[in-house]
């Protein structure tokens, strides 16, 4: 019997075009996202690739903290766990096991984000400005 070793790749190319500039892209931070908080088919999308069944975190998706977990998830208003408050914008796409529960990510907190461009959107006007929380400037 002979082994034949098979490899494959496959390559994405992230969909940013909800970044305006590229201020602020070269100091992100690194979080971990909280899979479960996140709406398949709007902040990610399933692979179609069997070989490599590896699902996506969309780059764009804006998040909030949660409060208990101290994890991220996706940024909604109606929200009362943290992620109410916008902590920033996922920067660049994550592939993430189907099994996974959580998956890192680099956060872009400060920047100019265009709004009609964000993946699931984004109601700008119930984003609360905030000091100390994420410099955004929306477009």
């Amino acid at each position: 019997m002979t082994l034949q070793p098979i490899t494959t790749s496959t390559s994405y190319t992230a969909d940013r075009a909800w970044l305006a500039s590229l201020h602020g892209t070269d100091s992100t931070e690194t979080i971990t996202l909280d899979l479960s908080k996140l709406t398949a088919g709007t902040h990610t999308a399933a692979s179609a690739d069997t070989a490599q069944p590896y699902s996506r975190v969309l780059s764009g998706v804006p998040v909030g903290k949660i409060t208990a977990s101290g994890l991220y998830g996706a940024f909604d208003p109606a929200a009362t766990d943290g992620r109410q408050a916008l902590a920033g914008f996922v920067f660049a796409e994550v592939l993430f096991a189907p099994t996974a529960t959580k998956a890192p990510a680099a956060l872009l907190w400060h920047g100019v984000v265009v709004a009609a461009k964000v993946p699931g959107g984004i109601d700008t006007s119930k984003v609360a400005p905030s000091v100390t929380g994420p410099q955004i400037r929306f477009v």
